[in-house]
């Protein structure tokens, strides 16, 4: 089935192209061209501008919002761009990091998570289904997933509400899309290291040149890392290589050429799985009080716990305009990942200072090919300009997986205050041998239309069809089992957003969109899941004012998601539930000059369980998800005198209570947070200090139930130099 589909994409995308024939040969009416000015350079169709270089904290443009290069306030959703400087401004060394000052996103919900990025936008997980890269999605399932390293990154994107116009199946709350560096025709020579005072260094390099012709530019990024962490008993390494190379014969057409290879070996760390009692609040037994779980405790067995990655992924971009100022654009990319771990991790208490373990292993093998061939064009019909975007996208994703755990109540406890390593383990059996395959073929069309002065309206159609088979093989529970389940669904998604743009960089717009996730999993009849559905209406205004190099945005939306998962009993689950998300999301980022940069972020919302099979979480309020944050952030850098290139840095973060269980009986606290930076620059080099969680405010980011609370980041000191030639 997945070769007679790709084959009939190929030539699809074939037909898609072929049938412009006409419209391209016509030259009685002469078209302006598509540019769009902005940082980064120009290529054909201005999309350097959108995935280029950021100035300082104020990106212009981006393709995530429309798939093609656009003006942010023509968007008519909220996005949000944190840059290369922004991210370096924060010492992130993780994806998930660099996304802690951004509104509508709840980043790090579990805490330093080592091998994950983990993020919720407007209340809804995004790691599994909202995550993307360059365009095409990371899509992952159980433990097979791919990892990002942010040194890889030229920019992360944030676009808020529902994407599956434009990318089919995904997370309702919105998506992220990293955007790798690229060749950009320069050469480069830059060269960062790093250490923290846990011990944990890296080295990585950025180097990047042009041939003698100038027709072609390469880049190589690579970085290593490892040593010790913030958690007992977790250290090992990681690194990633990432070449690429930009064909480019003329203005016209380019083609990029993506590649990386990721290794990670690591133990797990602690800090994570713990019950709320021991964490948020005391642990108290029997009239004794034995205090709270150490933060940077870690209840493995060091000598069996491990964590290995490797990973690929090798795509291209492929962009060529005509001269009637048409556009094709096709990009692709296959990912394969193996990732093996074995971990002990806690499961409630056993004793009054007893921890109950859980032995768990995993070994997955996934692979995953996508590819979006478009077309792109630019025409009037009588006093209304169109920008039309039509395309055909393909997602393939399969996962062969074995899961494996002790029988339950085998593995020996540990105690939580004074820990013992090193008992006898009871072996591990598979409870799962499954091959899961998914695929989705979608065709979309999009049309910018701009009218009237200042009127822009955003139209979206799109229909997709998915497939999903579903192999489970003998397990220990069922040595016999050998059963596949097929499921095929059709999903149509539409949006439509107006704006109106003034003079004076005030954009007010309003948006409706309907979207689609498809489940992975079965019910309680033992079929496979429907696909959730919901929609979104938003209204907001953008502001980029006249007088200062800044970006403001102030959203509301009311988002309902359908079809959601909902347990019957703990084991089995139907499709009864539903959640809805209402809130207010405020941020501004501003260039108060060169050398000042500000930005600030105020979430507020209100989610709701509307429909579920338990009725006494109806109009509650799901776990892990605060529904108030705030944060503010600047960086100044002092020019003249002595002190030429000194720059400080500051932010505060405020991240609201939540609650532990879906009864909304067990609360998890508020935490204000303050990270500082001290750095210096001169010439070709500079030195950075970051300092997150200054006051080492001990807090729990989250829980999942009463049995699994994370603390968050405690006090780090990042020390970084860099140098350029």
């Amino acid at each position: 089935m997945a070769r007679i589909q790709l084959t009939l994409l190929g030539a699809s995308g074939l037909a898609v192209i072929a049938s412009l024939g006409p419209v391209l040969a016509q030259q009685s009416t002469q078209l302006e061209k598509i540019v769009l000015q902005g940082e980064g350079g120009e290529q054909p169709g201005g999309r350097s501008a959108a995935v280029g270089k950021v100035k300082g904290v104020v990106a212009k443009a981006t393709t995530t919002g429309s798939k093609t290069a656009t003006d942010i306030k023509e968007i008519p959703q909220s996005v949000s761009v944190i840059g290369r400087e922004e991210i370096d401004e924060q010492g992130a060394q993780k994806a998930d990091e660099a996304l802690r000052y951004t509104a509508g996103v709840f980043a790090q919900p579990f805490g330093p998570d080592s091998d994950t990025n983990w993020m919720f936008i407007r209340g809804f997980q995004a790691t599994a289904t909202g995550t993307y890269m360059d365009g095409l999605q990371l899509f992952s399932h159980a433990f097979g997933g791919f990892y990002v390293d942010p040194f890889s990154l030229e920019r992360i994107e944030v676009l808020k509400g529902p994407a599956s116009v434009l990318y089919g199946g995904s997370n309702p709350g919105g998506v992220i899309n990293y955007v790798s560096k690229r060749p950009d025709f320069e050469t480069r020579r830059y060269v960062e290291t790093g250490i923290n005072d846990a011990g944990n260094a890296y080295l990585g390099v950025d180097l990047g040149g042009i041939s003698a012709n100038n027709v072609l530019s390469y880049r190589v990024l690579g970085k290593i890392a490892g040593g010790n962490t913030y958690s007992d008993l977790q250290d090992g390494w990681r690194g990633f290589i990432s070449p690429s190379l930009t064909w480019k014969p003329d203005e016209q057409t380019s083609l990029t050429i993506l590649a990386n290879y990721s290794h990670i070996d690591e133990t797990h760390n602690g800090g994570s799985f713990l019950p709320y009692q021991g964490t948020v609040v005391d642990r108290i037994v029997g009239g004794i009080n034995y205090g709270r779980i150490p933060r940077d405790a870690n209840y493995t067995e060091p000598d069996v716990d491990t964590y290995q990655r490797r990973q690929g992924a090798l795509g291209y971009e492929f962009e060529h305009t005509f001269d009637s100022d048409w556009t094709i654009r096709s990009n692709a990319r296959f990912n394969a990942a193996n990732v093996k771990e074995v971990s002990i991790y806690p499961n409630g208490w056993a004793g009054p200072t007893t921890l109950d373990r859980i032995n768990f292993g995993h070994d997955s093998d996934v692979t995953s090919f996508l590819l979006d061939n478009q077309v792109e064009g630019k025409f009037d019909t009588g006093g209304i300009e169109h920008r039309l975007l039509a395309g055909i996208d393909y997602k393939f994703y399969n996962i062969d997986q074995v899961q494996s755990s002790a029988l339950f109540g085998t593995t020996p406890p540990i105690d939580a205050f004074n820990p013992v390593y090193g008992v006898g383990l009871t072996p591990r059996v598979s409870y799962l041998n499954q091959d899961l395959s998914q695929q989705q073929l979608g065709l979309y069309v999009q049309d910018q239309l701009r009218f009237g002065g200042g009127w822009i309206a955003t139209l979206n159609g799109r229909y997709d069809r998915g497939w999903l088979s579903v192999h489970d093989r003998p397990n220990f529970y069922a040595p016999t089992l050998d059963a596949t389940q097929k499921r095929s669904d059709g999903s149509f998604s539409g949006r439509a957003g107006l704006a109106y743009e003034f003079d004076n960089g005030l954009t007010p717009y309003a948006s409706v969109a309907t979207f689609f996730n498809p489940l992975i999993g079965t019910n309680a009849s033992g079929k496979l899941f429907e696909p959730e559905d919901g929609i979104q209406y938003e209204a907001g205004i953008k502001y980029a004012p006249t007088f200062v190099d800044g970006l403001f945005t102030l959203s509301v939306f009311d988002l309902t998601r359908r079809n959601v998962q909902s347990n019957l009993t703990p084991f089995t689950y139907v499709q009864t539930g539903e959640v809805r998300s209402r809130g207010v999301e405020l941020e501004g980022k501003v260039n108060v000059t060169e050398d000042l940069k500000v930005t600030a972020a105020l979430t507020a919302y209100n989610i709701e369980v509307t429909k579920d099979e338990d009725a006494t979480i109806i109009g509650k309020r799901p776990f892990i998800v605060p529904e108030v944050m705030a944060s503010a952030k600047a960086d100044y850098t002092f020019r003249g005198g002595w002190y030429d290139g000194i720059s400080v840095g500051g932010g505060l973060r405020y991240v609201g209570s939540s609650w532990a269980d879906n009864q909304n009986t067990l609360k998890v606290p508020a935490a204000t947070l303050v990270d500082l930076k001290l750095g210096y620059e001169k010439d070709n080099w500079g030195i950075d200090l970051n300092v997150t969680n200054v006051f080492d405010k001990a807090y729990v980011s989250s829980c999942q139930g009463a049995l699994v609370c994370s603390y968050g980041e405690g006090r780090a000191f990042k020390l970084k130099a860099h140098t350029s030639w």
